[in-house]
């Protein structure tokens, strides 16, 4: 199976061989952390055709269901991973600019 992963994804991949184990105490935490993570709850939500239509062609080039990237936009979002390409954009600039002093 191919997967494309981000480059956080990545780094993880490339430095898996680093990681240390931990306690049974840790590991039953982080076990905890994760069931809650993963269970999930049914919502309704209102959107603008566009938008669903929208969704759903991106979704599909994707290769992924629209409710699945629907939920991958809202946790990206809730977790502070969703950037603004322009906000980025002027960062970028901006730190190249810096560089080039």
């Amino acid at each position: 199976m191919n997967f494309n992963l981000t480059p956080e994804e990545q780094e993880i991949e490339d430095h898996a061989e680093e990681f240390e184990s931990v306690t049974g105490e840790e590991r039953h935490e982080i076990e905890t952390i994760i069931d809650e993570a993963r269970r999930s709850r049914q919502v309704n939500l209102r959107m603008s055709e566009f938008d669903l239509e929208l969704v759903k062609k991106r979704a599909q080039a994707e290769g992924i269901p629209y409710q699945t990237l629907i939920n991958q936009i809202v946790h990206k979002y809730v977790t502070d991973q969703m950037y603004d390409r322009e906000e980025l954009r002027k960062v970028l600039a901006e730190m190249r600019d810096i560089q080039a002093i």
